[in-house]
């Protein structure tokens, strides 16, 4: 309510910083409708890597591959990204107080959760389960909790920048079938706390997952940066067949996006008119800046 007024009555500019919960319980509250725009402070994208940093043409392959590695190993936090002194053992130890203190403890504190144990735990099965889709009810039996618990809790982590959903394309196509989401991390380093795995991403049998959520992630990154109006999505078939991402503009123009750690071949299966096109190791960069 100060900040309307102030903006109403004295045409002040405030920058608020705060959580991405600002509504409390018991407080008066005003929505700012109308009177603000939102600016996210996500971990670090790749073009904002790229742009604070000193990269010669020459020298840019060079630069992709290293920062490939190092986000998906570590992720992209500030605090952890730019602490080049920082050994792996610290980075390590950050990145749990990150998950001890913001993850679990401030979100569990917002909204006055009841376990922080299955909080984490939630999470940790989360973590184990890259690329596929999440069974609510079958997360919920496995931690002798319930459906509508254990949805509540996902539905806080996404509302918070810790899960980024990756709903079904749905369309009137019968041979399209999915009911369940898929959920990715926006930060790898948080990730790869949950389940205590910092190895090198050759040596990783997750590598796959890791990549595809690290491509997930720096498109919901710059989708929110740029204020890209662009809808994501995976699509699967009863047959098998499968998209990975799918990306739907408000004019309905599809775009298939196929991840694949190694080169390969693009199978177009998506049923709708599309540009199909494949991410790989070797070309991450410039197809996430020219995505939307």
């Amino acid at each position: 309510m100060v900040l309307k007024l102030l903006y109403d009555e004295f045409k002040i500019k405030v920058i608020a910083t705060g959580s991405s919960e600002l509504k409390q319980k018991g407080k008066e509250f005003d929505s700012q409708a109308g009177r603000f725009v939102e600016h996210y402070c996500l971990p670090l994208s790749i073009e904002e890597i790229r742009l604070n940093s000193k990269v010669l043409t020459y020298n840019q392959p060079v630069f992709e591959r290293a920062i490939l590695e190092k986000i998906q190993i570590f992720g992209s936090y500030p605090e952890v990204y730019v602490g080049d002194t920082l050994s792996v053992e610290n980075k390590i130890e950050l990145l749990e107080n990150i998950v001890d203190t913001y993850v679990l403890k401030d979100v569990i504190d917002i909204y006055q959760l009841k376990d922080g144990k299955l909080a984490k735990d939630i999470l940790t099965k989360i973590a184990l389960q890259l690329g596929s889709e999440v069974s609510v009810r079958e997360i919920a039996s496995s931690l002798g909790s319930n459906g509508t618990t254990v949805a509540n809790y996902i539905e806080i982590f996404i509302k918070n920048y810790i899960l980024i959903p990756l709903p079904s394309f749905k369309t009137n196509v019968r041979k399209a079938v999915s009911e369940n989401r898929k959920l990715y991390f926006y930060d790898l380093g948080i990730r790869n706390a949950l389940v205590k795995d910092f190895r090198e991403t050759n040596l990783r049998p997750d590598k796959g997952g890791l990549f595809e959520n690290f491509i997930i992630s720096e498109l919901e990154k710059r989708k929110r940066l740029i204020n890209a109006k662009v809808n994501m999505y995976f699509y699967r078939e009863y047959g098998g067949k499968k998209v990975d991402i799918v990306l739907e503009d408000y004019k309905k123009q599809y775009k298939a996006l196929e991840v694949k750690l190694n080169k390969g071949q693009v199978k177009n299966v998506f049923p709708l008119p599309n540009v199909s096109q494949a991410i790989n190791s070797g070309n991450y960069f410039t197809q996430i800046v020219d995505a939307f």
